[in-house]
């Protein structure tokens, strides 16, 4: 058979082809032409708008394709490969095809005698999808897969770049801050080492050596010098103010738990508005892999979550004021009233606290100033291409600091996870423990905790001490990942709103820890989430004595609007 020109042309006009069309590539294969057309006719129907479609008619002509794309520099965004195919099938096809395009999206077309195939490509060679032939109709059996894996993978591609660019220095805590604000808010962004990066000297040199790093470029040449979050906010269209004078149901804190009720309480008919510190997600935005969520067999981040979660909160129109930050809630019956930072307020009848919690930090002498320049809390992802080919030590045992370990390990020569406990099992998903023991440059170091940092501009060494014996040992160390428990966002609220001994707040049968049940309540029970200030409900991790997992901040969030609507029945 021989090979199909994918490009639909002679061989000598292809090269003059690839460089008129530079649409990121759907290249799909399948030995069987007749089965080729249709699914090429499916994808151009839907796809060819956005994306170039491509097709080989063997995995070899599908390799060859995909050496001509990396060699012009290509973006190729799927692969859809046939299983069923002599020499080599789909499996081997995508397995071989990652050498050359590894961010790809991969799928499958499989007969139903090969689904079991396929579902043992999830976990050998994280197969993103597969279909089941035949795929019609395709705008319910083909079409919404993959517009979800093609909308993932268009979340970290880079076109030719016109975005916003970062420059600063690695080890600058201002500079971090940024980059942290930017990624968590989805922003897509380019970093500029102005210590290594002749693009940063030039750009640099051009706005004058009088300018205060970090420096923000937004497309069209306006430049900030070192701008508070606020500031690039305004320029990214993220709003800080309110659309309304008033709400049913005002959320202070934008993790799973704040945007489910977000979604379920503006799709129910509430006028919604979510109050956010820092960027939706929350403490869950920051994750680098969530592998346990029900729906995902692959997994997806932390921030896929929050993008996903965000845009379907806008689509029932929530109101997302980030970065805003809550000061303060007074009641005024039958109104409750949230301050805000910048002196405004938002008027509603019914407020959930959603604000979960923070990593806490090292208490050891010269680590706060070197927080930022590297000391980290929480997974930092977007220091772990800092951190290729060099030694990363992350503290703590849980999922977090498990899922952290297993990103950093892509980049880093050598991971090493410090943890006091002997084990990883009293705290760690056995998914992850596996995964961690099937990684070569993942070492577990059991018993054992930081006593010591130092370094002047940035760390430099860590001590480290065998929490049996006492025995110390230094190491030097550049990055150091922090995952040691965490507290809650509490310590703002009225000291009407009831809370344990550890700052997290009581809810519904355990108010009765702090003492009797308000007056304010009458005759009625507080409801299952509802604080001991009448109307202020509570849901997430900062809620006493909750599940720290994502999907259950999912569900409270999701089940506490169904206690608002009981209470607004009380007040409206």
């Amino acid at each position: 058979m021989q090979p199909i020109d994918p490009w639909g042309g002679d061989a000598a006009d292809t090269v003059g082809k690839v460089k008129n069309h530079m649409k990121p590539v759907l290249l799909t294969i399948d030995d069987d032409l007749q089965v080729l057309r249709v699914i090429e006719r499916d994808l151009r129907k839907r796809f060819g708008g956005q994306y170039r479609i491509l097709r080989a008619d063997s995995a070899a002509a599908g390799l060859d394709v995909l050496k001509q794309l990396k060699a012009r520099d290509e973006a190729v965004a799927l692969l859809l490969s046939d299983q069923r195919m002599p020499h080599m099938n789909g499996i081997e096809f995508l397995q071989a095809a990652k050498e050359f395009y590894p961010e790809a999206k991969s799928a499958l077309l499989t007969a139903y005698a090969d689904t079991d195939a396929a579902i043992r490509a999830i976990n050998e060679i994280k197969l993103d999808y597969y279909f089941t032939k035949p795929w019609d109709p395709p705008e319910e059996n083909l079409y919404p897969a993959l517009s979800d894996l093609l909308e993932d993978w268009g979340e970290r591609y880079t076109p030719p770049f016109e975005g916003v660019r970062l420059i600063g220095h690695r080890w600058s805590p201002a500079t971090h801050r940024l980059k942290d604000f930017l990624a968590r808010n989805q922003v897509i962004y380019r970093w500029l080492d102005v210590d290594s990066n002749e693009e940063a000297q030039r750009v640099l040199a051009s706005v004058g050596s009088e300018a205060e790093l970090p420096l923000v470029i937004f497309p069209g040449g306006v430049v900030l010098s070192a701008p508070l979050p606020e500031q690039i906010a305004e320029r990214i269209g993220l709003r800080t103010s309110a659309q309304n004078e008033f709400y049913d149901l005002i959320i202070i804190g934008g993790g799973p738990a704040g945007l489910a009720a977000g979604v379920y309480g503006a799709s129910e008919g509430l006028r919604t508005v979510i109050v956010e510190k820092h960027a939706p997600g929350g403490q869950a935005g920051t994750s680098s892999r969530i592998e346990n969520y029900l729906g995902f067999p692959v997994g997806l981040s932390g921030g896929d979550l929050a993008r996903r979660a965000v845009a379907q909160a806008r689509r029932f129109g929530v109101d997302i004021l980030t970065p805003q930050t809550a000061v303060g809630i007074v009641a005024a019956d039958p109104y409750r009233i949230v301050k805000l930072a910048d002196g405004t307020e938002l008027p509603g009848f019914a407020v959930l606290l959603s604000t979960g919690v923070s990593y806490r930090k090292l208490n050891l002498p010269g680590s706060a100033h070197l927080e930022g320049a590297g000391i980290y809390y929480g997974a930092a992802m977007t220091e772990a291409i800092s951190c290729r080919n060099e030694d990363v030590y992350i503290v703590g045992g849980a999922n977090s600091a498990g899922q952290a370990a297993m990103h950093f390990a892509k980049f880093a020569r050598k991971v090493v996870m410090l943890v006091r406990a002997a084990g990883l099992e009293q705290s760690m998903s056995h998914y992850l423990i596996e995964q961690i023991a099937g990684t070569p440059n993942i070492q577990v170091e059991c018993c054992k905790q930081i006593v010591g940092v130092s370094g002047t501009e940035h760390l430099e060494t860590l001590t480290i001490a065998d929490v049996h014996t006492g025995g110390e040992e230094t190491v030097p160390a550049s990055s150091l990942f922090i995952f040691i428990g965490a507290y809650p966002h509490t310590n703002w609220l009225p000291e009407t709103i009831r809370r344990d001994a550890h700052g997290f707040i009581l809810t519904g049968p355990d108010l009765r820890q702090g003492g009797p049940i308000p007056k304010s309540f009458g005759q009625r029970e507080p409801f299952m989430f509802e604080t001991s200030l009448p109307g202020v409900l509570a849901a997430g991790d900062v809620r006493s004595n909750s599940v720290k997992r994502v999907a259950s901040a999912v569900g409270q969030g999701s089940i506490a609007v169904q206690f608002v609507h009981q209470y607004l029945t009380l007040v409206r």
